[in-house]
């Protein structure tokens, strides 16, 4: 008999919408969680109106809720609001991002919600956090983009700033949510009580900066704009081929004399000029276009069997359509199937964390709007159908 999944049994309340909250709410589901998406009566989150659409479903809502329950509530009506309350007190877990204040002023806030359930693990995720003096602004992924420093890190020397290809602000704030989950759930275990996890998409950001803030900090050298240069490592970028792209990565001397070798460039490795790794560096201005002459000779696929060979990191730039047909990602059970009420076939990516005693799954696809409404107030709240029918003719529900 395969082992429980790690989250099974713990209600998680998600109150979230688009991507940050979704996203965090959808790791926790894949990995057994009972996630009860909770969505505005009529309309839902936000992105099930963005296009395009497969069966009149949002391919952008499908792609990070799926394994999630859905009921519409009203949290403007002091019923919905009781009714929140109600469920709170009998989950685990509770996510928002909405902006800072906007839970309190419901009377649902952390310091009211942890009254009822002291075991609550209470999930806030926002732009700019609660506190500072920028707390109170509204948090989207360009935004945080911009102001994180990642944008004036990408891009090339001689153009504007450029965001990310994905919105990585929000996925690595979600990324980070169900990360602190996690941690207070562990420490529930412990101390018997939930606490506030609190996930800033700025802080989050200006964390990954990491080694380029440490050239900064401590080096007193502000990282610029590279295109895909490294700042400390060469070859370490894309170069092209006589039919495409290829990124190498040589991080080291001994991967250099092998690149040099599969190049049929061994005298290369013995030029004083790019013998180390700081003179590689010193001497990118050379090099590069070297290298770039070397690669355009033969085809990336040529490229890629020399390179592999000896054991140099190197790969071709994929297109989008192309990761998603992978049969590397397929055999790995990151290319997955599931059936939907509307949609028939929703394909996406898998769960890409992988516990070998208690896996995860993608078990169920993204609800469609108030699916759960009736099944969760039943049993969760042992409504009876009555009162829910009351509840969806005066707009609670």
């Amino acid at each position: 008999m395969p082992a429980e999944q790690p989250l099974k049994g713990v209600r998680i309340l998600d109150l979230t919408r688009v991507l940050a909250g979704p996203y965090c709410a959808m790791l926790l589901g894949d990995m057994g969680a009972e996630v009860i998406k909770v969505e505005e009566p009529g309309k839902g989150d936000d992105t099930r109106g963005w296009p395009p659409f497969a069966g009149g479903e949002s391919t952008y809502f499908m792609s990070v809720n799926r394994n999630k329950k859905s009921i519409t509530l009203n949290l403007k009506a002091p019923e919905g609001r009781d009714i929140l309350r109600k469920l709170a007190k009998k989950s685990d877990v509770l996510l928002e991002n909405f902006r800072t204040g906007t839970m309190e002023k419901l009377g649902l806030g952390y310091a009211t919600l942890s009254k009822l359930n002291p075991r609550l693990v209470y999930c806030a995720i926002s732009g700019f956090g609660e506190s500072g003096p920028e707390s109170h602004r509204g948090g989207y992924d360009l935004i945080v983009q911009a102001e994180s420093g990642v944008m004036d890190l990408t891009g090339f020397p001689d153009g504007p700033p450029v965001k990310v290809g994905n919105s990585i602000a929000d996925l690595v704030a979600g990324m980070s949510g169900a990360h602190g989950v996690t941690l207070a759930l562990l420490a529930r275990h412990k101390t018997r009580r939930g606490q506030k996890v609190e996930i800033a998409m700025l802080d989050v950001m200006a964390s990954l900066l990491t080694y380029q803030a440490g050239m900064y900090l401590n080096a007193g050298r502000p990282p610029a704009r590279r295109g895909n240069e490294h700042p400390s490592i060469v070859p370490y970028e894309v170069f092209k081929a006589a039919d495409g792209y290829l990124a190498l990565g040589v991080a080291n001397n001994s991967l250099w004399e092998r690149c040099c070798a599969a190049l049929e460039r061994s005298d290369l490795a013995k030029d004083p000029r790019y013998a180390t790794e700081a003179s590689r560096v010193e001497n990118r201005g050379t090099l590069v276009p070297l290298l770039n002459q070397v690669l355009a000779a033969r085809s990336g696929e040529d490229w890629m069997k020399r390179l592999e060979a000896v054991g140099v990191p190197a790969g071709r730039i994929r297109t989008v359509p192309q990761v998603c047909e992978s049969e590397h990602l397929r055999a790995r059970g990151m290319l997955v199937a599931l059936p939907h009420a509307k949609a028939g076939t929703v394909k996406m990516m898998g769960v890409p964390i992988r516990l070998h005693a208690t896996p995860g799954k993608a078990r169920t696809a993204a609800p469609v709007l108030g699916r759960d409404t009736d099944a969760v107030l039943t049993r969760v709240l042992g409504l009876r159908r009555a009162d829910v029918q009351r509840l969806r003719q005066t707009g609670v529900l």
